[in-house]
């Protein structure tokens, strides 16, 4: 079976210094994929490549076996869906804001309607369909921006410090329901965070970066248990 990401030999440049390095690293299709490091690694600085956000200077992505260049960056982010440590709603309703994404990609109101309520209901957020986004807590409004991402049954989903700002309780509880979640729908998600608690708690494998390169990918198990890489043993050791 063909990976859904294939990345080899990648070089990211920013103000005319290595940001980031990878030699490989393969994305299976259902795969969640935890990618941990201190803050300032490179950990986001992979995701926005990935996002093509930002462009490599050297290497290649490979999507699902074809070269990303081939196609616009309007084209490949339509298979893909964002979510940030910031939820950044709009100002209007939760369904309108679920909703958007779909809107814009011109599907008929009926779908739109059945898909948004799907989502409202698996996030626990039904009853808030017609509160505004500037109206909700920081765990409801998280809740909407995984559900509007979700909703676009995206062949890759991209998180990036999702619960960073979030209160421990709503933290631990969303972090459960987003893992069953990713499990029921096999989505391939790569999840950024610097906290081993959840990279363990959400992630089938992991990946580690330090100080801009790419150095460990394997189950939680071998990375934070049998690495033999120092730097490795030391942050997972904090």
């Amino acid at each position: 079976m063909t990976p859904l990401l294939e990345i080899r030999n990648l070089l990211v440049v920013r103000g005319g210094k290595s940001v980031l390095t990878i030699n490989e690293l393969i994305i299976e299709k259902g795969d969640v994929l935890a990618v941990v490091g201190p803050n300032g690694a490179g950990k986001s600085t992979l995701l926005l490549t990935l996002a093509r956000l930002l462009h490599p200077k050297g290497g290649e992505i490979r999507f699902n076996g074809k070269h990303v260049a081939v196609d616009s960056d309007t084209i490949y982010r339509r298979r893909l869906a964002l979510v940030l440590q910031d939820p950044l709603l709009f100002d209007m309703s939760v369904f309108d804001n679920v909703a958007s994404g779909l809107r814009f990609r011109g599907l008929e109101k009926s779908e739109i309607q059945s898909r948004v309520e799907m989502w409202l209901e698996r996030l626990g957020i039904l009853e808030l369909a017609k509160r505004r986004g500037t109206e909700l807590s920081g765990g409801e409004a998280q809740r909407v921006s995984l559900a509007r991402a979700l909703v676009l049954e995206p062949e890759l989903l991209l998180l990036d410090e999702p619960f960073a700002a979030l209160d421990p309780p709503t933290h631990k509880r969303l972090l459960g329901e987003l893992s069953t979640l990713l499990a029921n729908t096999h989505t391939t998600t790569v999840f950024i965070t610097h906290d081993l608690e959840e990279a363990i708690r959400l992630g089938q494998r992991m990946a580690v970066i330090l100080n801009g390169v790419l150095r460990q990918v394997g189950s939680p198990d071998e990375i934070l248990h049998a690495s033999n890489d120092p730097e490795i043993i030391a942050f997972a050791q904090q």
